[in-house]
């Protein structure tokens, strides 16, 4: 229970910070459960904890584009501006869903078996911080989340597709995507914590059945699951609160000089055999 605990905590800490909440649930899991990673199943489950945090803290935004998807539907319905972008953003989401839940179906058994190595895991962070700080630096602040068109949400769907890679992070993913389009900063980490609601809750509700079903791929209790779900709901809420403040005034070059460190003091730990892959 502790340990479950204390994953949860790091879930919530590292899910909507572009650092990877999965390469950290690894290491960490690696660390104090006798260097048993927690797993995919775990991890996709307590994702649905940071996830309730993203639909509570945005309930407002999600419910406007919710209702103006609906409204949208009923050709003789007038539609203000606000709603037309509304609808337009929930259309946008639904297309860039499509690309990783097509490459999460078609390679989930080497997603969560070959590319849970601790070696990939820290290539990952080293090689997308330096993408990310480098996009970052590049970017454009000039359109908001309101200017996405299709073109600019199938590469968002196909950058957070790149999530499926532990180490690489969802979140950092698509705002490196993001500011590569000219997006700001605020506009994609926006962008990146709405589109990830369908992929991350599809996901997770998936695991969560198999977990159900064959007890025997669990790493903790469901006891134990949902408690660390709940305590990644909490701290994310607080993360979310947190780095939306952060974010309008601050760039994302702490979070690029942690990656590479992490990534780093990794592959020394890997090549020293202090821990295994």
């Amino acid at each position: 229970m502790l340990n479950a605990i204390i994953l949860g905590i790091v879930q919530g800490l590292t899910e909507f910070l572009p650092i990877s909440s999965t390469a950290h649930l690894a290491i960490i899991g690696k660390l104090i459960s006798e260097a048993k990673d927690p797993g995919a199943t775990f991890t996709a489950i307590i994702q649905i904890g940071t996830e309730l945090a993203v639909l509570i803290y945005f309930r407002k935004d999600i419910a406007s584009i919710i209702g103006a998807w609906f409204k949208s539907l009923n050709r003789k319905a007038h539609l203000t501006h606000i709603q037309k972008n509304d609808a337009r953003l929930a259309w946008l989401i639904g297309i860039g869903t499509f690309p990783i839940v097509i490459l999460g179906f078609v390679g989930q058994s080497f997603i969560e078996n070959q590319l849970r190595s601790l070696w990939i895991i820290a290539g990952s962070l080293i090689i997308f911080g330096f993408l990310l700080g480098f996009l970052d630096y590049m970017g454009r602040n000039e359109r908001t989340i309101d200017q996405l068109t299709p073109g600019h949400g199938i590469l968002y769907g196909l950058a957070q597709s790149l999530a499926l890679i532990p180490g690489v992070s969802r979140s950092g993913a698509t705002i490196a995507m993001g500011r590569i389009l000219g997006y700001r900063r605020e506009s994609a980490l926006r962008y990146s914590f709405l589109l990830a609601l369908p992929a991350v809750f599809g996901s997770g509700l998936y695991q969560l059945k198999k977990a159900i079903d064959d007890p025997g791929i669990r790493v903790f209790s469901m006891t134990e699951t949902v408690t660390a779900t709940v305590i990644a709901f909490l701290v994310g809420y607080a993360v979310i609160a947190w780095l939306m403040r952060y974010i309008s005034t601050k760039s994302f070059t702490p979070f690029v000089i942690y990656r590479i460190v992490l990534g780093s003091a990794l592959l020394i730990a890997l090549a020293t055999g202090a821990i295994s892959a």
